[in-house]
């Protein structure tokens, strides 16, 4: 199993925060955002006869600060750089990172790098159909007036993905988790930059979605940063 964590946006809802300290670097709980998925990540190994030994962070802003902090090894993982040199969208920069990972073969498991969340990896990976070519994380938030929703079937095929509407209700939005077969690579467009929600999804014909009501958050604006930060708790 492979594993890519994106962590190359500028980070631009957070302003100052992050004007000099990359957003995954970010402390919560006492722990930074790339220990919590680190952990996360290791847990697969415990529950499933998968597991991540090395991890692709997919760099760009404040690139050179995270490695020189970070390093090439962290909680027994090592930990592999693909540094972009131009802004690439959360699909190019999936694109760019897959050409670092080092078992082509195998499945990929993808993670924002704002995301905290309980949700079993294990038991997600162990939910992607035989015929699936990717699934998603569904995560239930009460408010999806700034999320783009999910829309799928009784079997959790994805139909369609949803641009922000401002619909102030309760449902399940992308929640930037990804695990990907190898064959997603055949829906790469050409050009460098993309987004993996509207240049990749709507191509996909066998994507899946996992539902899931457990606790999930991602921290790129302020007061959800702040949120995390007083109830981390949530998400031992």
């Amino acid at each position: 199993m492979n594993a890519i964590i994106l962590c190359g946006g500028l980070s631009t809802r957070l302003g100052d925060i992050t004007k000099s300290v990359p957003k995954i670097l970010l402390e919560i709980g006492g722990k930074t955002v790339l220990d919590w998925q680190l952990e996360k990540l290791k847990s697969i190994q415990t529950h499933c006869n998968s597991s991540v030994q090395e991890v692709v962070l997919a760099a760009g802003h404040l690139a050179g600060v995270l490695k020189d902090t970070v390093g090439f090894s962290r909680l027994g993982l090592e930990l592999i750089y693909a540094i972009e040199d131009k802004r690439l969208g959360t699909g190019g920069a999936i694109k760019h990172a897959l050409e670092y990972i080092v078992r082509p073969e195998e499945p990929t498991i993808i993670l924002n790098g704002d995301v905290l969340t309980t949700v079993d990896l294990a038991d997600m990976i162990s939910r992607l159909p035989e015929n699936g070519e990717g699934i998603i994380l569904g995560a239930h938030v009460d408010d999806v007036a700034s999320y783009g929703t999910l829309v799928y079937d009784k079997n959790y095929h994805l139909r369609e993905f949803k641009e922000k509407e401002g619909i102030h209700q309760p449902g399940y939005q992308n929640g930037g988790v990804y695990i990907f077969k190898p064959s997603v690579k055949k829906y790469f467009p050409t050009q460098e930059a993309f987004s993996i929600e509207y240049d990749m999804f709507p191509k996909m014909k066998d994507l899946y979605v996992y539902e899931s009501d457990r606790p999930w958050i991602d921290i790129g604006v302020p007061e959800r940063l702040e949120w995390a930060r007083g109830n981390w708790r949530v998400f031992e």
